[in-house]
């Protein structure tokens, strides 16, 4: 039995006259089914989820979610929940579309970590540096994000929270002070949503496609140091960090959508690249993104001086296009002086490539083998240094000619993770 407290604010004449009443208390039994305003679409009706057996696992304590933001937050809580458990540190995801744009541990943050995922003054409890990396890895694709978080929703996760774009949140709890700032949010109607931690899936799962049910044993699949077991390389020498950061990769791939590439350092997904036909192409994408988080550390970034009042979205946009191919976007004449206070010089191709050089220690999973060498030609251009990859492709030796040219470590895991 679950009571549900409803209360009326009247604002009258942008006087804070709010007037607090009590007007229901009514009670739901067995909450087994949802109703959802529409499915993927608006033309996608009737829409719901429901248990065929039991209670819903979820409690809505503010807002409405949608068909793909219940989506993004199951698959999002299933990730962050894995990480706790292999690393035994607060985790948090930020989601889009059913694959993540960000996931990390809740490892502390450098002074130049906090400046470029905006922190501000907010004093960062390990929860909140989770996320603060979780979203501040990818800032352009966690625009409008749904978050996930292993532990308790604190005061200061919230606060970083309020300041950014985002559909919702689901955690296992929340402080009252979290509550509060996070009810807030989208006039009122951010959507907040509690699991029940202890929750277990069946072993048997059913989708249905084009009217057929398709079955399968649920994805139980325990993800830990021990996957890494089987190093083929020459080299075999793994840290303690490096195998935390190939942990994290694989737990990402898990609830990636497929093809997918993970590039990790630090504790915390730097370059996802996700639902490509081509493996390449997902390792270029997500090299390419691990490439523009560390970039954005370079002191030429860190030194730009944006105008007074930029919406946050807007510098974002900016940092992201001043340091890609397209620059001239932002630097024409007529158009910089919208962005910044004074004109940056032209970030160089030469200036990128040397700084991105600096970069190293930096961990890749694949959720299938990798076909050809040229993957990892091109991770080495990002600083990578060990991967986990399943393994078994015909031309595996290719591969590991590849890893040890570069004196990389590689640990093939016998493990396929792919997620559709």
């Amino acid at each position: 039995m679950r009571f549900v407290f409803c209360r009326l604010f009247l604002f009258l004449n942008k006087n804070l006259v709010c007037i607090e009443k009590s007007f229901i208390l009514f009670y739901c039994i067995d909450m087994k089914e949802l109703q959802l305003k529409y499915g993927c679409n608006p033309n996608q009706k009737p829409a719901r989820v429901y248990m065929e057996n039991g209670e819903l696992p979820i409690t809505v304590l503010n807002g409405n979610p949608g068909y793909i933001n219940l989506l993004d937050a199951l698959n999002g809580w299933q990730l962050v929940r894995e990480l706790k458990i292999a690393t035994g540190l607060p985790a948090a995801t930020s989601f889009k579309h059913v694959s993540p744009a960000g996931a990390a541990v809740g490892l502390p943050l450098s002074e130049t970590l906090k400046q470029i995922y905006f922190t501000g003054d907010v004093e960062l409890t390990p929860m909140a540096c989770a996320y603060a990396r979780a979203r501040g890895a990818d800032r352009m694709s966690s625009f409008g994000d749904f978050i996930s978080l292993s532990d308790e929703c604190d005061k200061a996760t919230a606060q970083l929270i309020a300041k950014e774009v985002s559909d919702g949140i689901i955690a296992p709890s929340y402080s009252d002070e979290a509550l509060e700032i996070l009810k807030a949010k989208k006039k009122g109607n951010y959507c907040v949503i509690q699991i029940d931690p202890n929750y277990v899936p069946a072993e048997l799962e059913r989708k249905q496609v084009f009217g057929i049910t398709f079955e399968q044993g649920h994805n139980f699949l325990d993800i830990n140091e021990s996957c890494l077991e089987n190093i083929v390389t020459k080299n075999k020498s793994l840290s303690e960090d490096d195998k935390r950061n190939l942990v994290i990769s694989l737990i990402v791939l898990k609830y990636t959508q497929s093809n997918s590439v993970c590039y990790v350092k630090d504790g915390q997904a730097i370059g996802i690249g996700a639902g490509q036909q081509s493996r390449v192409h997902c390792t270029r994408l997500a090299g390419q993104k691990a490439d523009n988080w560390w970039l954005r550390q370079c002191p030429k970034v860190l030194e730009l001086d944006f105008v007074d009042g930029i919406k946050r979205a807007d510098r974002d946009n900016a940092i992201d296009v001043y340091i890609g191919d397209e620059y001239m976007d932002v630097l024409e004449e007529g158009k910089w002086q919208n962005i910044f206070k004074t004109k940056p010089s032209v970030f160089t191709k030469e200036e990128k490539l040397a700084w991105i050089a600096k970069n190293t220690n930096v961990a890749i999973g694949s959720d299938a083998f990798f076909p050809f060498g040229d993957n990892i030609e091109r991770a080495k251009k990002s600083g990578v240094t060990v991967i986990a990859q399943p393994g078994g492709s015909v031309r595996d030796d290719n591969v590991i000619a590849a890893c040890d040219s570069y004196d990389m470590v590689m640990a093939f895991t016998g493990m396929r993770l792919f997620h559709h």
